[in-house]
């Protein structure tokens, strides 16, 4: 079984809550982080900007290990940001390039990055989940650097001993979060009454403990589960649905009222907030059963903890 892993990111949301787990399961955690800080987790690693530190380096630092977890990266927009496409590729394909250089360098046996369910694209139709088969489809920076990072890893590991692991991630939510989901929570939390009680859509969602279950698996897993795969809750939920399980999870009733769907589509595009509404009212699923069948991964159904909603408003 792999018992020492490397985590980038380890100081955001999803990474050091895996380096947490992790440890928490016995396994040698290497975090490593961009700058040091006083709230970093146990043992973490100041490598600086993954896009310019020294390979050399970074292989040093990986030597002897049995994963790379690569969760460092670009996802939100910067206030100030002038040239996002430049800005998301240097955080999310170069530095992705020189570390998984420096993987292979290191013979790192198994590299797993962690991607975006926006590279398939932005929605899907009623029952057809995007599969790992179907052709990208991102339609912005963040997405098309995900993809180019993504096929980086793929062609570079090629006729070496490290095998690479795609993971393409839906919303995922936990204790921590930030984002959609913790803007979301801070509405419900604050009372608001949210017109979104007429949407129907399905859309698939990931719990930190589903996250965390699948990469024990993938860690486990005598044979690594190479390629992409994507991971989520085992049942897609609606909108209002997620606004009544974050209620239930706060103590505080879902005020949600009827508006038509193309009325709210209609004041999205007004307010220049397409894309947020969009969210809000498409379906999105995904197939996670190749990762499934490659590990013991069986993933749990969607459900909010109070502790999950213990966000910092």
């Amino acid at each position: 079984m792999t018992r020492t892993v490397v985590i980038t990111g380890a100081a955001g949301f999803i990474g050091g809550a895996l380096a947490r787990s992790l440890r928490r399961e016995g396994w040698d955690v290497r975090p490593v982080v961009r700058a040091a800080k006083d709230d970093d987790p146990e043992g973490a690693l100041a490598l600086g900007d993954l896009a310019s530190v020294d390979e050399s380096a970074v292989a040093s630092a990986l030597a002897g290990t049995d994963a790379v977890l690569h969760f460092a990266g670009l996802a939100h927009r910067r206030p100030g940001l002038q040239d996002e496409d430049a800005a998301y590729r240097a955080a999310n394909v170069v530095a992705t390039e020189r570390l998984m250089r420096a993987a292979i360098r290191a013979h790192v046996p198994r590299f797993v990055l962690a991607s975006t369910v926006k590279v398939s694209g932005e929605s899907t139709s009623e029952g057809q989940p995007f599969t790992p088969a179907d052709p990208p489809q991102p339609e912005e920076p963040y997405a098309r650097s995900k993809r180019d990072a993504e096929t980086a890893l793929i062609d570079a590991t090629r006729s070496t001993s490290t095998t690479p692991i795609v993971l393409r991630l839906p919303l995922t939510y936990g204790h921590g979060a930030k984002g959609n989901f913790a803007r979301l929570v801070a509405a419900v939390a604050a009372g608001h009454a949210l017109p979104l009680a007429s949407i129907a859509n399905r859309r698939s969602l990931l719990s930190l403990r589903n996250l965390e279950g699948a990469i024990v698996a993938i860690l486990a897993a005598a044979s690594p589960p190479a390629g992409i795969h994507f991971v989520a809750d085992a049942d897609s939920v609606s909108t209002p649905e997620l606004v009544r399980a974050i209620a239930n999870a706060l103590g505080r009733p879902a005020r949600l009222y009827a508006m038509p769907v193309p009325f709210l589509r209609l004041a999205g595009a007004l307010m220049g907030r397409r894309g947020e509404v969009a969210r809000l009212a498409d379906s999105l699923e995904v197939d996670t059963s190749s990762l499934a069948a490659s590990t013991s991964w069986r993933p749990a159904s969607f459900a909010i903890e109070a502790r999950d909603v213990a966000v910092r408003l």
